[in-house]
Order: C-alpha cells, then sequence, then structure tokens
C-alpha cells in the first residue's frame, strides 16, 4: 500500500488513572494533496481555495483522492483493538425485531418491519380484520439490490388503496425514480418515473397523482445547482414526457421547494411554496371544480404556515404569523386570506405540532423537548390530555378521519421505541408493540439541566449514562448537537447510543439556538449574523459537563452532522483545546460557497451568503471552517464521514477541510476521511454499512481517548 501506518510506542496512562502500561498509537503519513492557485474576490478581499479542484466529483483525480484517503483511514481504524468487539455488540444490540403501527389502506392493514439486520425494512399487510398473524411480505426493497444501497424513500397509496406509488433512492442520491403497483396483483403498473428530487407522492383518486421536481441540472447530477422547483400531474396510462407541469412554470413562480398534497375528501391541492428552508407561500386549488384557478392564501415567505385539515370547505390552518410557538386558525376555503382567519387553538408558550386522526385533533406541545399531547374535537372543544407512558416523544396521532383508533411511538434516551394503540373516543392506551432488546432502561438514567450561555441565555440539555457512574471527570463523552433549521432535539432511543453508555460513556445532547425547541424566536436567535451564538451554546455545553466533573477535556468528543457538522467544525476550530475527539459528519464546511451546490441556496434564511454584503461575508468567513484552520495549531483527533454520493450537503465540503487539516495539524493528533461509497446524506443507509460506521467512530473516539481496550467487559 503506498500509504502506510508506521506504529509507535508510546507510554500512557490507562483510563483508571490506577496503572501505566504501554500502548501502541499510530501517527499517520497523509496522501499529499495538491494546491492550486483559485482566487476568488468578495467585496475587494482575496479568498484563497486551493482544494477547488476537489469539487469536481466526476473527476479521475477526486476518485483517486478519495481512494487514497480511505485506505489510510481504514489502515488507521483495522488496528484498532476493539473495533471487531465494538461491531460485534452493535450487530448482536441491533438484532431485534422492530415493527412500525400498523395502517390502514383500502382492504389491508400495512406495517413496516425489520426482522433485526436486514439494511432496509419490509412492508408487510394483511386483510383487515383478520388476524395479524396472516401478515405476508408486501414490498421488500432487500431484493432491489443485494448490498442494500437501494432504498425505499416516499410511498402514497390511491384514495381507494388499488395503487401505490414509491420512490427509490439509488447509492443515498436525494434524485430519485418513482414506480408504480397494482396492490392487488403487487406487478408494477405503467412507466418508471425519473429525475424526481425533493418530492411527495399525492394521489388525484385512483387517475394519477402530483410530484415535484426540478429541470435536471447541466454538469454534475451529484453537486450542480438545482434552483426551480416545479410541481407535475402524472396521469396513469401516460409518459412521463406528458406530464403537465402544475405549478412552478414562470419565472414568476420560482421557488427552491414546492409540496403539493391533496386532502383527504379529494376536494382540494395544496401547494407550499418557498425559496428558502423556512417560510412559505400558500395556494389551494378546488378540485371539484373543473379548470378551477389557484388561489392565494399567503402570497409572502414571511412565516411557515400550511393547511392542517378540512372539514368541507372549513379550513384548519398552521401557522406562526404573529404567533412564534404556533396556532390552528379556521377559515372558510372561499375567502382564505389572513384578514379572515379566526383563531381556533391560540399561541401558548410551548411550541405547538398538531396531528388529526378520526375526527380529532391532537395538540402535540414541545416542553423543554419533551412531549405533552390535549386532544381537541372540530370545534375546539378540549377531550383531554393524553396520558403518555413517561417523559420522553410521543409521535404519530395520526389517521384516517373514519377511524375509531390510531397508533403513537413512545420513547426517550433510554427507552427504546414502543407502539401503543389509542382508542380516541375513550382516551385508553395499550401497550402495542414492546422491543424484545437485551438493553434494560432501568440500568440508565437521563437528566435534564439548564446551564448558562455566553450572553446569559438559560440552555437546556439531556445529559444520559448508567445509573451510579462516578462523576470523575474522567467519563468518555460524546456532546452531540444541531442548532439550525427550526430542527428540534427531542429524546429518542438510539441502539448505538446505548452501546456507547454500555461502555459507561456519556451522551449529552443540548438544545442549541437555531433549533425549533422554543419557537421561532429560538430558531432566529441562531440564524445568519446571530449563527456564533450557536456555537457559543454548545462551547458552554461542553464547559458545564467539564465543571460539573461529568468529563474532562481529554475524554470529551463532540459531534453532529450536516448543519451539526458545520456545528463541529466551527466549534474545533474556535476552541481545539476544549475536546480530545471531533467528529463531524456530511457537514457544511465551506460557508463561502454552500450556496453553489445543488439546493444550498435554499439553506441562506439560516446563514445568509457570502454574496449578500460585505459585512454578511465578512461574519461567515469568520466561521467557515474551511477558512479558519490555522498552521501550527494541535486540533483535536478529528474523523470526519462523509458519502460520495450525497447531494445534499455535497462531499466537496468535507474533503477540503480534511485537506486544510492535514495540511497544517501540529501535534500528534490523527486527522482522518472517511468517504463512505454509494451512499448519501444519511437517509436509506443499510443497516450494515451503519453498523461499520458506528463501530468506527466509536473505536477512533475511544481510542484517542488513550483506551487500549473497551472500558467494560463485553458480552
Amino acid at each position: 500500500m503506498k500509504y502506510t501506518i508506521v506504529t509507535v510506542i508510546l507510554v500512557l496512562a490507562i483510563f483508571s488513572g490506577e496503572a501505566q502500561t504501554k500502548k501502541e498509537m499510530f501517527s499517520v503519513k497523509y496522501p499529499k494533496t495538491k494546491k492550486e492557485k483559485t482566487v476568488d474576490t468578495y467585496f475587494g478581499e482575496t479568498v484563497k481555495d486551493p482544494y477547488r479542484w476537489l469539487e469536481d466529483d466526476r473527476s479521475k483525480e477526486t476518485a483517486a483522492w478519495v481512494k487514497a484517503q480511505n485506505e489510510v483511514t481504514f489502515d488507521y481504524l483495522e488496528n484498532i483493538p476493539f473495533r471487531d468487539d465494538l461491531k460485534r455488540r452493535l450487530s448482536h444490540l441491533w438484532n431485534y425485531e422492530k415493527v412500525g403501527p400498523p395502517f390502514k389502506e383500502g382492504n389491508y392493514t400495512y406495517f413496516y418491519k425489520n426482522d433485526g439486520l436486514q439494511n432496509q425494512y419490509v412492508i408487510y399487510r394483511y386483510k383487515t380484520g383478520k388476524d395479524p398473524s396472516t401478515a405476508e411480505v408486501f414490498l421488500d426493497p432487500n431484493t432491489f439490490k443485494e448490498d442494500g444501497t437501494i432504498s425505499l424513500g416516499e410511498t402514497s397509496f390511491s384514495k381507494d388503496g388499488s395503487k401505490l406509488a414509491y420512490s427509490i433512492s439509488e447509492g443515498g442520491s436525494d434524485w430519485r425514480k418513482v414506480l408504480v403497483m397494482n396492490t392487488e396483483t403487487r406487478k408494477l403498473v405503467g412507466d418508471t418515473l425519473k429525475d424526481i428530487k425533493f418530492s411527495g407522492l399525492s394521489w388525484k383518486g385512483e387517475d394519477g397523482f402530483y410530484y415535484s421536481s426540478y429541470d435536471k441540472p447541466k454538469g454534475s447530477e451529484l453537486s450542480a445547482k438545482t434552483d426551480q422547483h416545479k410541481v407535475y400531474y402524472h396521469k396513469m396510462g401516460t409518459p412521463q414526457s406528458e406530464d403537465k407541469i402544475i405549478f412552478g412554470a414562470t419565472p414568476e413562480q420560482k421557488h427552491r421547494y414546492i409540496n403539493a398534497s391533496v386532502t383527504e375528501d379529494n376536494n382540494y391541492l395544496l401547494i407550499r411554496a418557498s425559496t428558502s428552508t423556512s417560510g412559505n407561500k400558500l395556494f389551494i386549488k378546488d378540485l371539484s371544480k373543473p379548470n378551477s384557478e389557484f388561489v392565494t392564501i399567503i402570497n409572502n415567505t414571511d412565516t411557515d404556515t400550511y393547511i392542517l385539515e378540512n372539514v368541507g370547505s372549513k379550513l384548519y390552518i398552521v401557522t406562526n404569523m404573529n404567533a412564534p410557538n404556533k396556532k390552528i386558525v379556521t377559515v372558510d376555503a372561499k375567502n382564505p386570506t389572513p384578514e379572515n382567519w379566526k383563531d381556533f387553538l391560540p399561541e401558548t408558550e410551548n411550541v405547538l405540532s398538531p396531528s388529526t386522526g378520526g375526527g380529532n385533533i391532537f395538540a402535540n406541545y414541545m416542553v423543554d423537548a419533551v412531549s405533552k399531547v390535549l386532544q381537541y374535537d372540530y370545534d375546539g372543544n378540549l377531550i383531554r390530555e393524553v396520558k403518555l407512558p413517561g417523559v420522553g416523544s410521543a409521535g404519530g396521532f395520526g389517521t384516517k378521519k373514519k377511524e375509531k383508533e390510531l397508533y403513537y411511538s413512545f420513547t426517550n434516551y433510554v427507552t427504546p421505541g414502543s407502539i401503543y394503540k389509542y382508542d380516541i373516543a375513550s382516551g385508553n392506551s395499550e401497550l402495542f408493540i414492546k422491543p424484545d432488546i437485551d438493553f434494560n432502561p432501568e440500568n440508565f438514567e437521563s437528566q435534564q439541566v439548564f446551564y448558562t450561555s455566553k450572553d446569559g441565555t438559560k440552555v437546556p440539555m439531556i445529559i444520559t449514562h448508567k445509573k451510579g457512574l462516578e462523576l470523575d471527570g474522567k467519563n468518555p463523552t460524546i456532546l452531540y448537537g444541531y442548532g439550525g433549521f427550526n430542527i428540534s432535539l427531542t429524546p429518542s432511543f438510539s441502539i448505538a447510543n446505548a452501546v456507547w453508555m454500555e461502555q459507561g460513556g456519556i451522551y449529552a445532547v443540548p438544545n442549541l439556538r437555531g433549533g425549533g425547541e422554543y419557537g421561532k424566536k429560538w430558531h432566529d436567535a441562531g440564524t445568519q449574523m446571530k449563527k456564533q451564538n450557536v456555537f457559543d451554546d454548545f462551547i458552554a455545553a461542553a464547559e458545564y459537563l467539564i465543571e460539573n466533573n461529568y468529563t474532562s477535556s481529554n475524554y470529551l468528543a463532540i459531534r453532529g452532522g450536516s448543519n451539526g457538522g458545520l456545528l463541529v467544525g466551527a466549534t474545533m476550530t474556535q476552541r481545539p483545546n476544549l475536546m480530545k475527539v471531533a467528529l463531524p459528519a456530511v457537514g457544511v464546511l465551506d460557508m463561502l460557497r454552500y450556496h453553489t451546490f445543488t439546493a444550498g441556496a435554499g439553506w441562506a434564511y439560516d446563514y445568509g451568503t457570502a454574496e449578500d454584503s460585505k459585512e454578511m461575508f465578512q461574519y461567515l468567513k469568520g466561521y467557515s471552517p474551511v477558512h479558519n484552520v490555522k498552521k501550527g495549531v494541535q486540533y483535536p483527533a478529528t474523523l470526519i464521514t462523509t458519502g460520495d454520493h450525497d447531494d445534499r450537503v455535497v462531499p466537496a465540503h468535507s474533503f477540503k477541510f480534511a485537506a486544510e487539516l492535514q495540511a497544517k495539524q501540529a501535534g500528534s493528533n490523527p486527522v482522518l476521511i472517511r468517504i463512505e461509497t454509494d451512499a448519501g446524506h444519511g437517509a436509506g443507509t443499510p443497516v450494515s454499512k451503519t453498523i461499520e460506521q458506528y463501530a468506527d467512530i466509536f473505536g477512533f473516539t475511544l481510542f484517542n481517548m488513550g483506551f487500549e481496550k473497551l472500558p467494560t467487559q463485553l458480552k
């Protein structure tokens, strides 16, 4: 092998500090990454971009660089003595039956199930009213490709359940194909639709369905900019080339993301159109009237607004207009603009995420990142507070209007996800499916704390670990964060995190600004010129863990993916001595150019762009991880992870960051990049690949904290 790992002997203290031992550590000889004289000018200031060539994902040169980096990375990982032990334990714990909540379509009841280590979930079904034990395989994505790298995406049944439209992703790409199946014969019908991206699938009766996509970009399909989303209608029995554009055909209707859906009664087509990941316009079309026009409900993108439900022409609309934590209003579809809205469920101090089922509205409120669910009728009368199984995250609470029962899920950091059957009339819940997993929640505990960030803001964090863990500052700890795009991190069980905690590890999750845990104000406080608040919140979380003896810098790892990858990249370049290990995954790391790739321009609400103003350019450059790696600084041991088919956050971000760190790193902490092949941003990743990734991430983390064997004896 061209690039080898050199073994050296170092004397290190064992984790307990009670003895000394010899331990093999590795120094790494990195592949040489060439530099080019590429320069950009922003508002009169020049910025070098020596690794711009790595943005070309179709070049042989980039492919050779990827291969060379992976050789070095996997040489290193394969020499970690307990890597295989971690993989075995992950595989063992992962290997239990996982079943999703049942749902009815036509004459059948369907559910998703994974026997344990299947790469993809399988759809089963049985005749409604029959014994569930008669269920048979309906659609098995594991048959799409032997290695599991073709995954099932969106699914949508026609109104009578006779047809299923479903999308598939190849190699993790956001570009999808859509197929249609006759549900009785399970035979494919019609042509395969191609080149579909960021799309729902919504049927109009049985005749056809709406979907969304972009024109195929010029240049690389994986990295070229996609800018104008359009809604199409596919009529069954006709080729895709005849699909009509329903919305987005003109420059006046230019939006980056458009979602189309049909109401349950088949009477209305609803359109949400956005230029960014926050804020949308809203339109409605009466499908019961031939040749009806779209009616504009909201003509700007200042709010997040959508139609939750309709009863005849009465619309139930969820909005954060003058209600940062969201509320529900009602209005008649004939005059649906805001001046005619009437409050149905007013805003409260907690963020609202409602759903509907059985003629009721279920208002799921987030109270300091945990769930509280209230049940209302369509007249706004409170029926009851739903009694949940515990403190954690409850999801689901959705079904068709005619149904008498629904199914919801419940989980937290120490409780594997269970399914409950809920009687809508009585409010009784009964445990429907509890996973049979080799993990005892009674041995672990979660505690929510509130700490103070740099500017005095109180931030919540949930810390989870084994009961009785000694707080001596030497516990291996993963601090995980996101902090963006109005996304909330609520308590949920993870098989991988369970393995981490079995080893005496601490898992800590702060609810940073930029997220949605406290509504629009909390989100906006972590965007654009306030983005540094997010990094400060994360740094303050690390300092809290250290000050309170949960861990220390030598035993702290920071982890995050996508926008969370940016969080890790910015934190490790601003405070390189704060942590021992950094784990940025599929990160947005070049803040001056992110908006030039794929759908990246749509992230400008959170980030702003380097072209907006001189002030915005300088602010972005001030924290952009790629542009803030300094020569001669010792950065933490770093394992960057990405996928070669990631067309959400293109892998060039990770490539350039790795090249900068490898060129400038001082000291012996390794900087490696693990590039998964036939993998994208994360969705649909086969279980086999996921287990391997976690074994490598945890192995790298513990090894670089000084462990020569796992902290506790594996089963």
